[in-house]
């Protein structure tokens, strides 16, 4: 398993509930189509799971 996950928002956050748009804005994603890389623990895990319909995750 990487140590790395590159998280990319493919969806828009218009019209998700607030807490899906803070969990997104946490991930560091502002704009479509924005890498971020994370690191591959728990925490980062559950944020990645709430928006999963929102971002594409690849390992880094």
């Amino acid at each position: 398993m990487a140590n790395k996950l590159k998280v990319t928002l493919v969806k828009s956050t218009i019209g998700c509930k607030k807490d899906q748009i803070a969990t997104v804005e946490a991930l560091g994603l502002r704009k479509l189509h924005m890498c971020v890389e994370k690191p591959d623990n728990p925490q980062v895990r559950g944020m990645i799971f709430k928006v999963s319909h929102l971002v594409k995750v690849e390992e880094a």
